[in-house]
């Protein structure tokens, strides 16, 4: 809470699950926001909840060319960035042999391209104060593979890879945090909204979630690791964390481990089940 209160923090995908919760639990810390999606009259709603410093700003990720103006609106309305959490995108749910070139192309506009983008823009201005923090959710699919999410793996590996050498480049304003969250499967609505196997069609059943990691608890490990200026935050339950530290240590466990758990995967995804149903719980 010291930390970031009183702190001008951006927030994009802020109309529902993560990016919701953030802008709640960052407002009653007392933070002062800037949220943004595409949906503003779902961001209207947020801001109409919480307290009355708030900027509600749309924006489209893969509109690339609103970002510098997206940009200098927040600034000239707080007159400083102090964190940008990068937090828009969207998940996938189809097998790579039924799925359009297409939405390969989507994916990446959107959860590399327009969020490396709007970064460029801040960073910037955090250059000129020479302070800052970029927070970016990534997922645990930005360390391991996983079946029906090929093209969200290959976009969320991009930005771990992006922001790791970014962090690099940056040795020169050691107040200036890069930092990478990578939460596992939670509750939140980004099942409702993924792509499939062409970009004009939806997902027909998002099945139960209660199964995952509560969205609250999610963000609010994001907040203690972006206060504390964590690089790397694994935030998930087990079997799936576990799992993480096997790609990271011990890999060719790891392809084994998946080449099974991926079969009930897509047996789950066919039959109406969630896709991350745990594979740990017991039947009933």
């Amino acid at each position: 809470e010291n930390e970031l209160r009183g702190k001008v923090i951006w927030v994009t995908g802020a109309s529902s699950g993560i990016g919701e919760e953030l802008a709640y639990q960052l407002s009653k810390i007392g933070a002062l926001l800037a949220i943004s999606a595409r949906r503003e009259d779902e961001l209207e709603k947020i801001s109409s909840l919480s307290k009355e410093d708030i900027l509600v700003l749309r924006l489209d990720l893969t509109d690339r060319s609103s970002h510098e103006a997206a940009t200098n609106s927040v600034l000239k309305h707080f007159g400083k960035i102090d964190v940008l959490v990068n937090n828009g995108g969207r998940s996938q749910r189809s097998l790579f042999v039924d799925t359009n070139l297409d939405v390969y192309s989507a994916i990446m506009e959107l959860n590399y391209l327009g969020t490396i983008s709007l970064t460029k823009h801040v960073l910037n201005h955090m250059i000129q104060r020479k302070k800052g923090k970029i927070v970016t959710v990534s997922s645990v699919m930005g360390i391991m593979g996983a079946p029906l999410a090929s093209g969200y793996c290959a976009s969320k590996h991009a930005l771990q890879g992006f922001f790791n050498s970014l962090r690099t480049e940056l040795t020169d304003y050691p107040e200036i945090s890069i930092i990478n969250i990578c939460p596992g499967p939670v509750q939140s609505k980004i099942i409702q909204n993924v792509f499939t196997e062409n970009l004009a069609k939806s997902i027909e059943n998002s099945g139960d979630q209660s199964h995952k990691m509560p969205t609250d608890r999610c963000v609010r490990l994001t907040l203690v690791s972006a206060a504390n200026d964590l690089e790397e935050a694994w935030i998930s339950d087990h079997p799936y964390l576990a799992v993480c530290y096997l790609w990271q240590y011990a890999p060719t466990w790891a392809w084994w481990l998946m080449n099974r758990m991926g079969k009930r995967r897509i047996q789950n995804f066919k039959s109406g089940v969630d896709a991350d149903a745990s594979y740990s719980r017991k039947k009933k």
